[in-house]
């Protein structure tokens, strides 16, 4: 009911205010105003963001997600992520660089949760990317387990803020961290959503090596390997 009644209302204003910024129905007389209506549809987009994460979290904490554990191929999991990636990696210059181990097998995952936790963390090596970088994708088998790492080119930070950052609207206290304008929920999210599925989510940095993430799901037994 909550979902409901937040997203009925935001997607009115993210709809008609498009609806405005691209001047469906005629000229608008005053630029003025088509440029207030994008500011309009993007301030709604980023409190619908902020919206679904709340109540995601509010979800995996109350035990409710509904996650459907099935064989997932990694390789597509991947590329979906990616792909919705590619033009707000573009917008930094900032490229993939994708290895993904002939012999992986496939995953045992909820497709949703796992196209969420790569996206976030995507996400998060873009933005703390520096300009012109290269964030690094390897996914490999392990022992009844498959591993994702991604790691980005960005400044890293102590490792003694991790603990904290993994917690909900935390985030660190240097540049890099306030570089991303989210509310510090995408890191506690891709925590639990791990957990829910039965993996584990690690995070390695220094000062001066980026952040790497590392994401070990279990592998379906049984299951044939990536092509």
């Amino acid at each position: 009911m909550v979902s409901h009644e937040l997203r009925t209302p935001l997607n009115s204003v993210i709809g008609f205010s498009e609806i405005i910024s691209r001047e469906l129905y005629g000229p608008i007389g005053n630029p003025k105003y088509r440029d207030h209506a994008v500011v309009i549809r993007e301030s709604g987009q980023k409190l619908l963001k902020l919206v679904n994460q709340v109540l995601e979290i509010a979800r995996l904490d109350a035990g409710t997600a509904d996650l459907v554990l099935r064989p997932e191929s990694a390789t597509a999991a991947v590329k979906q992520a990616v792909n919705a990636l590619e033009l707000e990696a573009q917008a930094r210059n900032v490229t993939f660089d994708i290895q993904i181990a002939p012999d992986t097998p496939l995953v045992l995952a909820d497709a949703r949760g796992l196209n969420t936790v790569l996206s976030n963390l995507l996400q998060n090596a873009i933005a703390f990317s520096p300009e012109g970088g290269v964030v690094h994708i390897d996914v490999r088998p392990r022992v009844d387990a498959v591993h994702f790492r991604i790691t980005d080119q960005g400044e890293g930070l102590n490792p003694a803020e991790l603990p904290r950052l993994m917690r909900p609207f935390e985030q660190g206290e240097n540049a890099l961290t306030r570089r991303s304008h989210g509310a510090g929920l995408g890191l506690p999210i891709c925590q639990l959503l791990c957990q829910d599925m039965g993996g584990k989510l690690r995070l390695r940095t220094a000062p001066g090596k980026g952040l790497t993430a590392l994401v070990r799901l279990a592998a379906a037994v049984g299951q044939p390997y990536e092509a």
